[in-house]
């Protein structure tokens, strides 16, 4: 008996076949498998995925779509590990927007238009020979994140201690709603802000009220001249006292820090990789001139494991200047605030992330090839030290469990702007790859890591770990990014705001076709 499902998908996958052409549209089991996969599990299988090369084609698919009553959930890079394009009931079409990449450079105007498959590596490689960058510039995944799906979930790195997350560095957007027409979220691209900021409705929207075809993003001129500063801390009150006042000066470019298990784990396999001759010429272009390359290349070696173990917990800047004198007086500036706090280390870290600071997605495994799947809060200062005492409760009234199954969790930090701390967490557990591991990995450095059988038991003790990890979070009233299906968003709201964005859900995507059950939108 044919399933509603199949009778469903063969009309639709011949309008697709028509709108896009056979190799635009995937539906083979090998495809299907993959796709059905985030970083961090799998969930229901797709009926297709589809490739637009155009709008026009984007937009002919998503009418196909609509037509068929037929879910659609859109794909950036694939970096996402929050359920953001993997959907339970399966039964969707995928949209992998990768081969919309296009990189318009309008240098008078400032402004660079970029498709949502162009991923912030490409955009930072063709600015850079122009001199220009934009505010916000990528995360550390962007090798292979897109600026699509950067906006669409938020984000934050590169950038970001001078111009904030993803969100304030986009001018505007082309977005293809569910009926396949194409909104224009501003009328200029000279600012922003003209009116009511219908812009900001499509920052961290998931991919719920459309699918973007085009962004827009300011230009400024890249400054050559740096200085990585590194401090290490005793303890978690004083390492948070010392990065919120470090981001009330707003000194830095970016910054971030690592506790002891993650500079000891995944950030010193990273650190192994500068070590390679591949990097020194990286090195070398990178400084301002050859002395510098050569000081700098120097500086990273002497410091070597010792950058690794230097503190319980550590942070790092890079501060950027148009000479070297503002980057010196920045540097004093930030030293004597850091200095009340904490002490000076080797710098090798941020070094090498100003340097190399797009990595490949090898850390999608842990350091002895463990699972890993990341998760975050963005807390109040007030609420910082607390949610670190309780998260430390936490891990003890669980540590036989997780030492008998081989799990462990390391941190990550950073500023969110001068109001919010990112406290964000990575669990490893020893677990079969999954499909998105074999096909995105390299074969050599997976051949050079363990391979673990199933681990159903580990498995499941992590989700329900990491569903404790959101509700500790939601506890002590932490914002999150990428919220996907994995964080709560609408009970966070109040019955006005809710109302308000139901009835732009209901307006833009009357169906619920556009990537059901992210921000808890059906």
């Amino acid at each position: 008996m044919t399933s509603p499902q199949t009778l469903q998908a063969a009309p639709l996958r011949e309008a697709l076949l028509a709108a896009l052409g056979a190799d635009a549209v995937l539906d083979d089991a090998a495809a299907l498998e993959f796709f059905r996969h985030d970083v961090y599990h799998g969930a229901g299988m797709p009926l297709a995925v589809v490739r637009p090369v155009s709008v026009p084609q984007l937009q002919a698919a998503v009418r196909a779509c609509a037509a068929a009553g037929v879910a659609m959930v859109p794909r950036g890079g694939g970096a996402s590990y929050t359920d953001g394009y993997v959907l339970d009931a399966g039964g969707h079409v995928l949209f992998d927007l990768a081969a919309l990449d296009q990189i318009e450079i309008d240098e008078p105007n400032a402004v660079v238009t970029v498709g949502p498959g162009t991923t912030w590596a490409a955009l930072r490689t063709a600015l850079a020979e122009r001199g220009l960058r934009t505010p916000f510039w990528g995360p550390f995944s962007g090798l292979v994140a897109s600026i699509g799906g950067s906006v669409s979930q938020n984000s934050l790195s590169h950038g970001s201690g001078a111009h904030g997350i993803s969100a304030p560095s986009v001018l505007s957007m082309d977005v293809v709603l569910a009926s396949g027409e194409l909104l224009h979220t501003a009328p200029t691209s000279a600012t922003r802000n003209y009116g009511p900021d219908l812009t900001g409705l499509f920052t961290g929207d998931c991919g719920a009220l459309g699918i973007k075809a085009a962004i827009r993003l300011p230009l400024l001129a890249r400054r050559e001249a740096f200085e990585a500063v590194s401090f290490a801390f005793d303890d978690f009150a004083s390492y948070h006292a010392a990065v919120r006042e470090a981001a009330l000066e707003r000194l830095d470019d970016e910054n971030f820090g690592i506790d002891l298990a993650l500079s000891q784990g995944q950030i010193a396999k990273q650190e192994g990789v500068a070590t390679k001759a591949a990097l020194v010429s990286q090195v070398m272009k990178a400084a301002p001139g050859k002395f510098s390359a050569l000081k700098q290349l120097a500086g990273m070696a002497l410091a070597g494991e010792r950058a690794m173990r230097a503190g319980e917990w550590m942070h790092h800047f890079i501060l950027e200047g148009v000479d070297a004198a503002e980057v010196a007086a920045k540097s004093k500036r930030l030293r004597a605030v850091l200095a009340r706090w904490g002490k000076e280390i080797p710098n090798s870290v941020p070094g090498f992330v100003r340097t190399l600071p797009f990595a490949p997605l090898n850390n999608v495994l842990g350091p002895r090839g463990e699972r890993w799947v990341p998760l975050h809060g963005v807390l109040r200062h007030a609420d910082a030290v607390g949610f670190h005492a309780a998260l430390e409760a936490f891990y003890a009234a669980r540590a036989a469990d997780m030492e008998r199954l081989g799990v462990w969790t390391g941190g990550m930090f950073s500023p969110v702007g001068s109001t919010g701390f990112l406290y964000e967490i990575a669990i490893y557990w020893p677990d079969v790859r999954t499909a998105y591991h074999e096909r995105v990995l390299d074969w050599d450095f997976l051949a050079k890591l363990p391979a673990y059988p199933a681990n159903p038991e580990a498995r499941s003790y992590v989700d329900q770990l990491k569903r404790d990890l959101v509700a500790l979070y939601a506890a002590h009233g932490a914002a999150h990014f990428q919220i996907g299906r994995a964080y709560t968003y609408r009970q966070r709201l109040d019955a006005r705001a809710d109302a308000l964005l139901l009835a732009i859900k209901a307006q833009l995507d009357p169906q619920g076709l556009m990537n059901p059950g992210v921000l808890g939108l059906g």
